[in-house]
């Protein structure tokens, strides 16, 4: 069993994430951010550093994918491959962030990764504005986000709408952090759990 968490910068996934596997008694999957050598000065150049950033994302994400696979045990998974490759990269080089050259290098890559990797049992989207982006952000006082630019997650949150709105690999499960309290109150931690209960095992499982 595979749940995996998307969502913007500050959605919550890490959270949800931690939640989740605590509830269903699962592997917590994490996105490598404390051990990634590229994160600091890909924020203070991004030009510079994206397809550094873009290829530890993959690489390490593509990792956790094939030991996953190898070992079948139950996760959930904070980020997917999917994300970087149909918003951030995207994003990066919609931008003029990251070079063409570079881009299609990536995309290539991505894509060759992509037929050996198997979609989660569910995808839970966290939808959320970007007044409530910046206000988790600035909560959890990451020096290096404290340089993210307000239209820098307007692009990505559009991006995201875009991928979600034409996902197809599996079950999807669209969560609104606007209106859901679930790092804090109960009740809305249990109606995500519902709902996910229900998504994978139907409403009388």
């Amino acid at each position: 069993m595979h749940l995996a968490i998307a969502g913007n910068i500050g959605s919550g996934k890490t959270t949800l994430t931690t939640l989740l596997a605590k509830h269903y008694r699962y592997t917590p999957h994490f996105e490598e951010v404390d051990d990634n050598p590229y994160l600091n000065d890909f924020y203070k150049d991004m030009p510079r550093w994206s397809f550094n950033l873009q290829v530890f994302f993959l690489r390490s994400r593509f990792a956790q994918l094939a030991e996953l696979q190898r070992s079948g045990e139950k996760v959930v998974q904070d980020r997917t491959i999917y994300e970087d490759a149909n918003i951030f990269a995207p994003n990066l080089h919609a931008m003029g962030l990251m070079t063409t050259r570079d881009f299609d290098n990536y995309q290539a890559l991505f894509e060759l990764m992509d037929e050996f990797i198997q979609p989660p049992n569910l995808l839970i989207y966290l939808r959320a504005s970007v007044p409530k982006l910046v206000e988790n952000i600035q909560k959890r006082g990451r020096d290096y986000e404290e340089a993210i630019r307000l239209d820098y997650l307007n692009r990505l949150n559009e991006r995201y709408e875009a991928w979600i709105s034409q996902y197809d690999k599996g079950k999807l499960l669209i969560i609104d952090v606007d209106n859901n309290a679930f790092h804090e109150n109960k009740q809305d931690l249990g109606n995500i759990i519902e709902r996910v209960d229900a998504e994978l095992h139907g409403l009388f499982g």
